[in-house]
């Protein structure tokens, strides 16, 4: 019975949000709803990937008179691979999580990670991830974890800093130990690589050890905040690897509990807190492109050299984990073409 609950809230909420996404913002402050304080789990530190939860943090704040807090523990409150059940347990309220932590706790929202999806910008990856956060597949593997997606961290696409013989040729990567979550990682071993699922905050320790050669990072905030530009020695400017899911989610039975004024406040921020995205990620290249070009030497691939990367790493690893996916009873082609249908490409039969 919870879990049927538990679902149709799932539903409703993930059909709502889209359905809030074009509407114009009220500015009316709620002076009479209750006193309400969420835990909302997070690492690292304050960085451009986390100003939607920031922006979602101050906006409740100041739109309910400081009645309706969001406490954000940046690692207080969990690490970052026990957080999903740390959320499914009810101990949190809200949390950050990246799928490719644990991928097959969530196996069918890792077709998110697959490398090379079609998905040109931002406000593209905002759209499919929206679409896709309602599609019912979805929603009835997250109910699992009673949790409900509830925003995208948007993340600019992968690119790699690393050390040692910088990585000219395509073939270069031969051998070489790569930090590289999920279907990046697949398409990295198609090439020969090493892949590793080194947590963000160990990164860097693991670079200047040697443990790992490169590692792959939304570009440009994520090599900036966990600084691997400080030991790497050479930037991949244009491999376009793809992009990790990392969503914020909410609890379903605490979202349920939640009064309706809370509500909708909670499903008008959502397109505000993806643009505090979008702005932050736009600030920090401005800043950081300069100063890796003062540290990193740049290696810019020529078309042929992406389209044989392409070739090797990306529809290749596709099938995988459509054969994969579907060999476990999930519709793998289905949410695959369904992403490629909402980024504007054509589908794969």
């Amino acid at each position: 019975m919870r879990r049927s609950k538990g679902m149709a809230v799932a539903v409703a909420m993930a059909a709502g949000f889209v359905a809030w996404s074009s509407v114009a913002f009220a500015q009316t402050k709620i002076v009479d709803g209750p006193e309400i304080k969420w835990k909302l789990a997070a690492w690292g530190k304050p960085r451009a990937a986390t100003q939607n939860i920031e922006t979602l943090r101050k906006f409740l704040d100041e739109r309910t008179g400081g009645k309706f807090k969001i406490q954000i523990g940046y690692e207080s409150f969990g690490q970052p691979k026990e957080l999903l059940d740390l959320l499914k347990v009810g101990s949190l309220e809200m949390t950050n999580i990246c799928a490719s932590y644990h991928p097959e706790k969530l196996p069918a929202f890792s077709a998110l990670d697959l490398p090379f999806l079609p998905i040109p910008d931002l406000d593209v990856q905002e759209k499919v991830h929206l679409a896709f956060y309602k599609h019912p597949v979805i929603v009835k593997e997250f109910a699992g974890w009673n949790a409900i997606p509830y925003l995208s961290a948007v993340l600019p696409t992968n690119e790699f800093v690393g050390r040692g013989k910088a990585p000219r040729k395509i073939e270069d990567f031969k051998g070489m130990r790569v930090r590289a979550l999920a279907g990046i990682g697949a398409a990295m071993t198609k090439l020969g690589a090493i892949p590793t699922s080194v947590d963000a905050t160990e990164v860097y320790t693991s670079l200047e050890r040697g443990t790992v050669d490169a590692a792959a990072f939304p570009t440009t905030y994520a090599h900036q905040s966990y600084r691997t530009y400080e030991v790497g020695k050479w930037y991949t400017e244009n491999m376009n690897l793809g992009n990790v899911a990392c969503p914020t989610l909410i609890h379903t039975e605490r979202w349920a509990a939640l009064p309706q004024q809370y509500k909708d406040l909670m499903i008008e921020a959502v397109p505000l807190a993806h643009k505090a995205l979008k702005v932050a990620y736009k600030a920090a290249d401005d800043k950081n492109f300069p100063l890796f070009k003062k540290k990193l030497e740049f290696l810019k691939y020529s078309p042929e050299e992406l389209a044989a990367f392409r070739k090797a790493g990306g529809e290749p690893v596709w099938e995988e984990w459509i054969k994969l996916r579907e060999s476990q009873g999930i519709p793998g082609r289905e949410l695959l073409n369904f992403l490629l249908t909402q980024a504007g490409a054509a589908p794969k039969s």
